[in-house]
């Protein structure tokens, strides 16, 4: 484990798996075109001890655009639920290997916990490992995942949490609001870079949500999330990820921005980035599916017709 990498082996969570200071949460999450439901897979095969993070539960509940981050109270509130403390270390996995797991890890980071890893190649890369899957859920670790959820309702419907034991401390730097992306196109401050597919970027390829257009914020360049990762999946050496990006015409010497559909695989981008050492990487929470849906007078785009 290093301080300064994004990731963690297999290996290493097997040594270390069950040490009172390592907390392990499947943050599995797929496209609702997928028809998958992580929670009742993480029922049927999880790592031993692991609880569930419901991307779609922890939320903030002040807006319709999906999965966006929760308030620091509310953030504060569901962690502590899930019995993490400040001291832990915190390994998040998903079901696919590099998915929706460093959404996860970057939130944790938003709200000042850098003691966060996201196991390399997730439960793909476990399996093939070799390592035992839990195929029962224990009561406790059922009652936690909903204990969160909960309590992230109960504080948007203006209720006092109880038990309160996670502290957080904002870092305004890597989340970044529709204003601040606005506010880019004219200061040009931050390469603004895609995580969506090259199809989707164009605008040649639909959107998975019903009513969203595809295309791009005008200015912004597309890497790919899957360029992040090898077959196995396994995150790419340092060297690689640099390629990647310098291919795509970024320059690694000025600040970056990343963004997406909704801010789940732009958080892949981020994590790579980290990799090579550049560890404030800011993520546009509301991504393309907010923009898109704003005036294009005032929030302009790149479609596949030249809009």
């Amino acid at each position: 484990m290093a301080q300064d990498d994004s990731v963690v082996s297999a290996q290493w969570l097997h040594e270390h798996l069950g040490q009172p200071d390592v907390k392990v949460l499947d943050a599995s999450w797929y496209m609702p075109v997928e028809k998958r439901d992580p929670w009742q897979e993480y029922q049927v095969a999880h790592i031993p001890g692991a609880l569930f993070f419901d991307i779609d539960g922890i939320v903030d509940l002040t807006t319709d655009l999906p999965h966006m981050l929760p308030s620091q109270e509310a953030f504060a509130a569901a962690v502590s639920a899930l019995d993490i403390k400040n001291h832990d270390k915190v390994i998040v996995y998903d079901g696919k290997g590099f998915f929706s797991a460093p959404r996860v890890w970057w939130m944790f980071r938003v709200y000042g916990h850098n003691k966060i890893w996201v196991l390399d190649g997730g439960l793909p890369q476990w399996r093939t490992s070799g390592f035992v899957l839990e195929s029962s859920t224990p009561g406790d670790a059922v009652q936690k995942t909903k204990a969160a959820n909960s309590v992230v309702e109960r504080i948007y419907n203006g209720q006092l949490a109880s038990d309160v034991t996670f502290q957080t401390e904002f870092q305004p730097h890597i989340f970044w609001t529709l204003e601040k992306v606005k506010h880019n196109m004219d200061a040009q401050s931050h390469q603004v870079v895609d995580a969506r597919s090259k199809g989707r970027f164009d605008g040649v390829a639909p959107e998975p949500r019903e009513g969203v257009r595809s295309g791009h914020i005008p200015g912004t360049k597309c890497v790919p999330f899957l360029e992040m990762f090898d077959d196995a999946p396994m995150l790419l050496p340092a060297d690689e990820i640099r390629k990647k990006f310098e291919q795509a015409g970024i320059s690694l010497d000025r600040p970056i921005v990343v963004t997406c559909g909704s801010g789940v695989t732009a958080c892949i981008l981020a994590l790579g980035l980290y990799r090579i050492g550049k560890q404030d990487i800011p993520v546009y929470d509301g991504s393309w599916t907010e923009w898109e849906a704003l005036p294009d007078h005032d929030y302009p785009k790149v479609t596949s017709n030249g809009s």
